[in-house]
Order: C-alpha cells, then sequence, then structure tokens
C-alpha cells in the first residue's frame, strides 16, 4: 500500500536511482482503491466483542436550572469541507457530524463503525477557513485546464501535492491555492462555503437538546508542522458574510481587528487557540508569528475575545510539560512531544507554551499593565478530522485523519502515519455550566469562563471559592446554592475583605462510563516578591486514604486493569468526591490563580484496545493505561 509512507517520505535522504523510486512515491495517489478493499477486509476482521464497553445511551435533556446543568461539547473537529481532512479520505459531510454529534452511527470509509457512547450537547465544527471554496471552484462547469488539473489531484491526493499545499501555507504571509497563474478560489466561492456551514448549523440547532455552533478555523502555518491557529465561534446566526482567513488575516491581532469590525451586534464571537505545546513558543509569548510585540492595546483587545484556551485534544495535553518548572508527575499525561533540547526550534515544548506557563504570565503581565489579559478559561476539544465530534471514549478511537489511522492493524502496526497516531489520543470534550442548553446560555458561560475541560471522559466537576466557605458547606442541604451565593464559581475572581482567607469548595463525580475517582487536586500560581511559583496539593483521595501533609499528596497505591477484557474493578476509587480546602500557605494580598484536577484510576488506553481486536498483546512502547482528568477553569484572587 504505497499511500500507507504518506507525507513522510519527502524527509528520506536519498541518492542514485533512489531519487527515482522516491519521486514515484510522492507523486503516487496516497491511497488506491486496493488499499481501501484491504482496509475494508481488515475492519471486518477486528474483534469488537474483545472488551468490555457500554452500550450507546440516549440523549438526556435536563431542565432549565438556575444553578447551572453541566453540558458537555466539543468545540474543534472537522468534517470533509476541510481540505486536510478531505485529502486524508474523510468523505462524512459536515451534515453528517452534526448527526454523528448528536448520536447517529456511521460506517466510516474503511469500514469501522462510529458512533459516540452518548450525544452530544452541543458541538461546533471548525473547517478550515483556508480551504473554503474549493470544492464550489471544482463544480464550476466551465473550469479552466488549470483547475480541472488541481481538482483531479485533490480528489486522488498524492504527498507531493499536499506537501504543495502545505508549503503555500507556510509562506509569510501565506499563499492562496492558486491554478493558470494567478487564477484561484474566487471570494463569492469561498463565502458560498461559509454561508453552507452557517446553514448547517442553524438547522442542527434545537433549543433545549442540541446547540450548534456557526464556526470555524482560522489556521496559519508554523514550520515543521506547528500550529498557531484559533477556532471562532459565534454567538448566534447573525455573523459576517466572509470567514477571514489567514490569507485575509496576517496575524492573530489583524484576526482580532478583522472580526472586530465586520462581527456586528446582534454578531459577537470569541477566539480559542488551540495545540500551544505546538506553537514552538509562540502561545503566550507577546509577538506574532512575524515578531510584531504586542502593545498594552493589543494585551487589551486579546483579553476582550479571548477568554478561552484548549487545553487538551488529539495532539497531546497542553496543561503543563515535566522539566520547565512544574514537577507535578501529572504533567506527563498523555504529552505529544519532548522539552526541547539545546538549540532546537521546532518540534519540541518551548518553556513557556503551555497553558499554566500562560497563566503565570498572566499574573506577571498585571504588574505591567495593569491588566491580567491571560486570566482564560480552560476547555477540551478533539481537532478531529473524521467528522466525529465528540468521540473521545479510549475504546472507540477511530484515528483522526481518516485513511491516515484507519483500523486497528493501521493504527497500531501500519504505517508510518498509523503509527504517529500511536502516540495521540481521542482528545478531550469542553464542559460548561449554564442554566440551559441555548446559543446564548452556552456561549454566555464562555465568555464568564464557568466552563471546564476533560481528556474525553464525563467527569462532573464544581469549583468555587468564597472567604466564608468551612466545611458545613459539605452537609449543606443545597451547596452548591449556598457556594453561588457565598462566593464565585470557576471563571470568576474573588476579592476578599481585610482579614478574610479563600476558602475552596471541590466537587467532582465520576463518569458513569468511565472509571471510578482516584482523586481530587488543586494547583495554585502565585506571585512572591516579583517571581511566579507553582504547587500542587491532593486535596481529597479515595478509599479511605489521606493526604499526608509532608508531601500534599495522597499516599500512593496500585489500581488492577484487567488487560485481558479491559473490565474494571468498580470497587476502586470513589463514585464521588468533596472537599473544602483552605490554602495553608495563602498570605493577605497575594495575587494568586487555583485550578482543579481531577483524576481517575487507571483504565485501559485507545492502544490496548485495539490491540485486544487484533488478537496482540498491548505494545511494549506506549501505556497500557491512562488516568483520564479534568481541568476546571481557574479562580483568580487579588488584583484583577
Amino acid at each position: 500500500m504505497r499511500w500507507i509512507y504518506g507525507i513522510g517520505v519527502l524527509a528520506l535522504v536519498v541518492a542514485g536511482g533512489g531519487y527515482w523510486y522516491v519521486q514515484s512515491l510522492l507523486t503516487a495517489p496516497m491511497y488506491s482503491d486496493e488499499a481501501l478493499a484491504e482496509m475494508q477486509e481488515n475492519a471486518l476482521a477486528q474483534r469488537e466483542d474483545a472488551f468490555v464497553q457500554p452500550a450507546p445511551q440516549a440523549g438526556a435533556f435536563p431542565p432549565p436550572n438556575p444553578l447551572h446543568n453541566a453540558y458537555f461539547g466539543d468545540l474543534h473537529s472537522h468534517s470533509n469541507l476541510s481540505f486536510d481532512s478531505y485529502i486524508f479520505g474523510n468523505r462524512i459531510s459536515l451534515d453528517e457530524a452534526y448527526q454523528i454529534a448528536r448520536g447517529k452511527a456511521v460506517e466510516s470509509a474503511w469500514g469501522e463503525r462510529i458512533q459516540l457512547s452518548q450525544p452530544l450537547d452541543f458541538a461546533a465544527v471548525t473547517d478550515h477557513a483556508e480551504g473554503f471554496g474549493l470544492f464550489e471552484a471544482c463544480d464550476t462547469e466551465t473550469a479552466s485546464a488549470g483547475l480541472k488539473d488541481f481538482c483531479t489531484r485533490f480528489e486522488s491526493p498524492s504527498a507531493s501535492f499536499f506537501l504543495e499545499l502545505r508549503g503555500a501555507g507556510e509562506a509569510r504571509p501565506p499563499k492562496p491555492y492558486s491554478w493558470d497563474g494567478e487564477e484561484g478560489v474566487s471570494a463569492s466561492q469561498a463565502r458560498s462555503t461559509w454561508e453552507k456551514i452557517v446553514e448547517v448549523a442553524n438547522r442542527h440547532n434545537v433549543p433545549g437538546e442540541f446547540t450548534a455552533f456557526a464556526a470555524y478555523e482560522y489556521s496559519p502555518v508554523l514550520p515543521n508542522r506547528g500550529k498557531i491557529h484559533r477556532n471562532i465561534i459565534f454567538r448566534n446566526g447573525t455573523v459576517p458574510s466572509h470567514a477571514v482567513s489567514a490569507f485575509d488575516a496576517r496575524t492573530e491581532l489583524d484576526l482580532w481587528r478583522m472580526l472586530s469590525e465586520t462581527c456586528v451586534a446582534p454578531c459577537d464571537f470569541i477566539t480559542i487557540p488551540h495545540n500551544p505545546n505546538k506553537t514552538w513558543g509562540l502561545a503566550f509569548a507577546g509577538h506574532t508569528i512575524d515578531g510584531d510585540v504586542y502593545t498594552a492595546d493589543d494585551w487589551k483587545m486579546r483579553d476582550a475575545v479571548e477568554p478561552l484556551v484548549e487545553v487538551f485534544q488529539i495532539k497531546g495535553n497542553s496543561e503543563c510539560s515535566l522539566g520547565y518548572g512544574a514537577t507535578d508527575e501529572e504533567c506527563g499525561f498523555e504529552q505529544f512531544l519532548p522539552d526541547c533540547e539545546e538549540a532546537q526550534t521546532t518540534g519540541c515544548i518551548f518553556p513557556t507554551p503551555m497553558v499554566r506557563d500562560g497563566l503565570k504570565i498572566g499574573l506577571v503581565l498585571e504588574e505591567d499593565i495593569g491588566l491580567n489579559p491571560l486570566d482564560f478559561g480552560m476547555i477540551g476539544s478533539t481537532d478531529t478530522h473524521n467528522s466525529n465530534p465528540g468521540d473521545t471514549n479510549e475504546y472507540d478511537f477511530r484515528g483522526a485523519s481518516a485513511l491516515f489511522t484507519g483500523t486497528a492493524n493501521q493504527r497500531i502496526n501500519g504505517s508510518r502515519g498509523g503509527r504517529m497516531a500511536a502516540f495521540q489520543n481521542p482528545g478531550g470534550l469542553a464542559v460548561v455550566w449554564a442554566p440551559e442548553n441555548t446559543r446564548d446560555a452556552l456561549f454566555d458561560a464562555m465568555e464568564r469562563k464557568e466552563v471546564y475541560a476533560t481528556s474525553g471522559t464525563r467527569i462532573r466537576l464544581r469549583f468555587f471559592a468564597g472567604p466564608a466557605y468551612d466545611e458545613s458547606l459539605l452537609n449543606a442541604d443545597n451547596p452548591v446554592e449556598r457556594a453561588y451565593k457565598l462566593g464565585v464559581p470557576m471563571g470568576g475572581s474573588l476579592s476578599l475583605g481585610e482579614g478574610e482567607a479563600p476558602g475552596f469548595y471541590i466537587s467532582a463525580l465520576r463518569d458513569p462510563l468511565s472509571a471510578p475517582l482516584d482523586r481530587v487536586q488543586i494547583v495554585k500560581g502565585w506571585v512572591d516578591n516579583g517571581e511566579v511559583k507553582e504547587i500542587v496539593h491532593d486535596v481529597v483521595c479515595s478509599g479511605g486514604r489521606s493526604v499526608d501533609p509532608a508531601t500534599r499528596r495522597c499516599p500512593a497505591v496500585t489500581h488492577s486493569v484487567d488487560l485481558t477484557d479491559c473490565s474494571l474493578d468498580q470497587e476502586e476509587g470513589a463514585p464521588a468526591l468533596a472537599s473544602v480546602w483552605h490554602d495553608p500557605d495563602y498570605q493577605a494580598g497575594q495575587r494568586a490563580f487555583y485550578y482543579v484536577r481531577a483524576v481517575e484510576v487507571p483504565s485501559c488506553r485507545w492502544s490496548t484496545y485495539d490491540a485486544l481486536r487484533l488478537g496482540l498483546a498491548p505494545p511494549d512502547d506506549l501505556p497500557a493505561t491512562i488516568t483520564e482528568m479534568a481541568w476546571s477553569s481557574p479562580i483568580w484572587l487579588g488584583a484583577h
């Protein structure tokens, strides 16, 4: 199967007759009818009954709740309207993507069944704006010879064609796709794609049952597969006539200015950056991809339109990284990239692009400009390119790049493309606390940052801070009502009077279809004599364990997972954990942020499920299990 060599063949060093062989690989179709037939045969041979898995659940529609319901969704996914998704072989449409989000089962082109274990409450399909209009151009009846050639290559792509498109995107400024000299996608063709996206989102939006946001992705490219991308989410069906792409806006500063000019009330928008781990140090650096340094006004603009950051997705965990000021072992969770070595400029994690780093940089900026522009909330999402938003169960991971990562054999044994996926994961979820499932209610919650991220599980996590919190809150008839009345929820800022100290109320409920809870933690960052520091406290432990005051951690315990069928001992862990916690190191007037991590007991990782499908032992070079997590948005203390 020549397509399996994918894009990586360009990295081969060749000489002599090998050159012609490599050229043939580069120009040959990346997948063929024969390869697809082989994949379908492999999919049929997989044992989907080789492990324990839950039956699909029907959607639940809770009534409006003034104390807020938890709504689970995905704000970053791609249909076949994204040019890279289409090139990878995804043929599942935008309309079908929303149907999948709402619980419909769909068979992939390679023969695997795609269906969520539980429907989502909301979704945004964020196709790349840089590809808008390509399909419309290829449908032109009077296409030129150059366009016909482009469309033929688009329909049956080669590695060289993909590299050509990527190279155009990496140019500064990015170069729009063109044929016949200066001819390319017209403005009307690009608008046509955007109009279709808005129409489909509006059609699937059912207040009280399912919220569909009009959205897209702004996607300038960094060298060596880097990302400095943002998803643009609109409040309602009133949107600009044109989706601002990297071809229009050179940097994020241009993006925000152009959106602010074209999105006129009742239009409203937010932008959400993702993959800080792959920004090669740019995520919170205070300068653009082209080196333009942020002014104070630029930081204020960012603060106004960018309330959230995507902390977890298929390309790894962006919370923190071991080795750069973080010492907690959870910072090694689902890391996609290594820390940078001396003089390394791409392909690694820099000292300052992780989410925790960004939160700390915000505290420093507050001293400089009188405003914290990085007081963001945290969400997860998938970034799937298979048209299956919210498909985050480990047992149901079907890759994220269509034919490049389709079938279990491909994902853990096959091509370079499949092996790349072995270091990915199914992605995460965005969870929003809102009074009802409507566009306005969810959007308002995102703006006030009453949201959190998960690694794909459906943990229900509450986090509040207030000066009057004590242990009596745990036994109150309605602790959430009291917590709202006496304090602020996640995403909020707490002001304290003289002599007051903060108390924190945390409540976590397990996902009934996932593993029980192991522990709940609080991560603190604060300014001490101009230096930003961090510390991690375990707050409450499962199994009757108590936090060791010397280490601030729960005593270690070994949890068991049956790797022959991935069954769990349901007596391990806890169905719920709650605590009122007081910071033993709090000092009056201290500027600080606090956020919560809830950690499950270990369960099978997707690569173990795939091994079971094939009758194999789990791969030796990958973790057999995963400890799923949830991350709250922070609460800030002090000037803010």
